[in-house]
């Protein structure tokens, strides 16, 4: 995959960068090239590798035929909550380790879900927002929505899906506790 400078990529944990440039250094006797990329979210650069960005999960943003796709995903029912707290939290990790936004999607509905059914952990709480950062920075560079309206909407969207899966699914963390 080659990047191209002046393109908007998503990172994994990071949000949305820009390829701000395309630079060589010489790190002992080998030169190698690197993506600096200023994370828009801080305005700070990363540089990375080019022979590792794919690796990193560094990815083009999704169109906006993929951003309606994500949005109509948000309201739509999802698979059971595991009760293993520790299997859950390193399954969220991973999904948003992953780069795709999709899986932040999955995190964001199965966090907002599990917050009514009992106080989110620091480290659950911190995964639901690293979620929604990702999300809301991904469609607002790749739709241009404005992030207030667009936040609003989201959390309707994932409260729908939460009513739709407590009609499959009811009272998960309630039959784990007892």
């Amino acid at each position: 995959m080659e990047l191209l400078k002046g393109q908007k990529v998503a990172y994994p944990s990071q949000g949305v960068c820009m390829v701000e440039n395309i630079e060589s250094k010489r790190i002992g006797e080998n030169s190698i090239s690197f993506y600096a990329l200023r994370v828009l979210n801080d305005n700070s650069i990363i540089l990375v590798p080019m022979a590792n960005a794919e690796s990193v999960g560094i990815r083009p943003i999704i169109s906006s035929i993929q951003c309606k796709k994500l949005i109509k995903q948000l309201s739509a029912d999802f698979e059971a909550v595991s009760t293993d707290w520790k299997t859950r939290s390193r399954g969220f990790a991973e999904q948003l380790q992953s780069g795709d936004v999709f899986e932040a999607a999955d995190v964001l509905k199965k966090l907002t879900f599990l917050g009514h059914e009992k106080k989110l952990s620091f480290r659950e709480q911190t995964l639901l927002e690293k979620a929604k950062f990702l999300i809301v920075s991904e469609i607002t560079n790749a739709d241009r929505a404005d992030e207030t309206k667009l936040r609003s909407e989201i959390e309707l969207l994932v409260e729908s899906a939460c009513e739709k899966h407590i009609l499959t699914q009811p009272k998960v963390m309630s039959a784990a506790v007892h």
